[in-house]
């Protein structure tokens, strides 16, 4: 196996990680509206965007592609939640809802870094088959994913590295399964990819959203960070004896991280776990 990320020209390879959960029926977009963090209603036919599921505090409990083919197919792509826990969770909820929650264990998930064929922006587009297209793209470069029933991609652990190292670099939180929920949307500075919304109707975890944002009482955001080797989930981050924050989320190759810290911080050097720390840029463009 190489320890290479693929070049743009090869293969599509897997995504083992990503899981898919389907709401299907007729009230299926109302439900994902009434649930969701993101505002559902505006999306359009056949297009896709980031959203969220909070718990009552306001803590991001799954972050995910929502992908609404119309009023009565909604996909929930998990990069890494797992699908069987949510949907069993959001079955919870259906009371009388015309809408079965399902979790779909036949498509496989795979990405290249190379351009989609037909998706483009928040458009979905299509593939060969029943393959669903994301354009997955931002300053980056050229990214695309796809969903489907064919069988699977070859597993690359190094494109996979790959793939979540370029997900962090854009402000992608790659939360792990099964974590606690910790964080609000606005300390993972999620309106950087328009993944919630303050103004739509009530949700779980709304009126704590909605009263950050109107009162401005967010006081950490999330920071790009890289070091020399590989950092820890959960560490502190410290500037000299103070504490100003919490790496969130780590990838491997190159070592960086996404870390919620205090918004007023000063510009003295960071460290966590005795390793020296850099703030890099976050870049732009995968918002949806």
């Amino acid at each position: 196996m190489s320890d290479k990320p693929t070049s743009p020209a090869e293969a599509f390879r897997a995504l083992p990680g990503h899981g898919v959960v389907t709401l299907a029926g007729p009230d299926a977009a109302r439900f994902a509206q009434a649930q969701f963090m993101g505002d559902v209603d505006p999306l359009g036919d056949g297009h896709w965007q980031w959203n969220g599921w909070l718990t009552p505090k306001g803590r991001v409990l799954a972050l995910f592609a929502l992908l609404r083919f119309d009023a009565a197919q909604v996909w929930l792509l998990l990069p890494d939640a797992d699908a069987g826990t949510l949907a069993a969770d959001l079955r919870r909820l259906l009371f009388r809802s015309k809408l079965q929650v399902g979790v779909a264990d036949t498509l496989h998930v795979s990405g290249a870094f190379d351009h989609a064929t037909t998706a483009h922006g928040a458009r979905l587009g299509s593939g060969t088959g029943d393959v669903v297209e994301l354009d997955m793209r931002g300053e980056g470069g050229a990214r695309c994913l796809r969903i489907g029933a064919s069988g699977a991609s070859p597993v690359d652990p190094a494109f996979e590295r790959a793939w979540a190292a370029t997900d962090l670099a854009h402000g992608l939180p790659r939360l792990a399964p099964g974590a606690a929920p910790r964080w609000t949307p606005q300390q993972l500075s999620l309106e950087r990819l328009r993944a919630y919304s303050v103004r739509k109707g009530c949700y779980p975890g709304q009126e704590i959203v909605a009263r950050t944002h109107f009162l401005g009482t967010a006081k950490r955001g999330l920071v790009r960070l890289t070091g020399s080797k590989a950092l820890d989930v959960g560490a502190q981050v410290s500037q000299g004896d103070h504490d100003v924050g919490e790496i969130a989320c780590v990838s491997t190759d190159p070592p960086q991280a996404l870390a919620v810290l205090q918004s007023e911080r000063g510009d003295a050097p960071l460290h966590a776990g005795g390793v020296a720390l850099t703030v890099a840029p976050l870049l732009d463009g995968l918002a949806r």
